[in-house]
């Protein structure tokens, strides 16, 4: 695990005890990386109550309830599809906030969209705010990393405004 990373998660986990809020994730191109940096954090039962890993749209229309409709015209890899995927895994989980992040990793580019495209999004009583990211794709893993310290970052922000 990457410790600046694992420093990100365990400034979240903390912030959410503080605030007394569950989370619940849904992920695609980061494949459960955001649920085991989060739950490798001492205590993070506390907070956590749900993980996802959605890698196909059927997955994420039937699990996630991200509607048909938006998979065929924005894709997978789209604003929409990660509004929706935060939104329906805070519903699912009955948490107080939902993240969500969906991209491409690599090695190739996917739905005409490059590596290290990625779209996150945090839902919570405030509302859904997503974030296009455009990580330097020096590998995959290096997207998925980044991507998660991205995410937990924006969830940081969103908890303190």
């Amino acid at each position: 695990m990457n410790n600046q990373v694992l420093k990100k998660a365990e400034q979240a986990v903390n912030l959410l005890k503080e605030k007394n809020l569950k989370i619940a994730t849904a992920e695609s191109c980061t494949g459960g990386l955001v649920s085991g940096y989060i739950t490798a954090v001492s205590g993070a039962s506390a907070v956590f109550e749900l993980g996802v890993t959605s890698y196909s749209n059927d997955i994420k229309n039937r699990i996630l309830n991200v509607d048909s409709q938006t998979l065929e015209n924005f894709g997978a890899v789209s604003q929409n599809t990660a509004k929706l995927m935060a939104e329906n895994v805070k519903i699912l989980a009955q948490a107080h906030i939902g993240l969500s992040v969906t991209g491409v990793s690599g090695p190739a580019s996917q739905e005409g969209h490059p590596v290290g495209t990625v779209f996150i999004g945090v839902s919570g009583k405030n509302g859904t705010v997503t974030e296009k990211l455009a990580i330097d794709p020096k590998d995959r893993n290096f997207v998925r990393e980044q991507a998660v310290y991205k995410l937990l970052e924006a969830l940081i922000e969103y908890i303190e405004n």
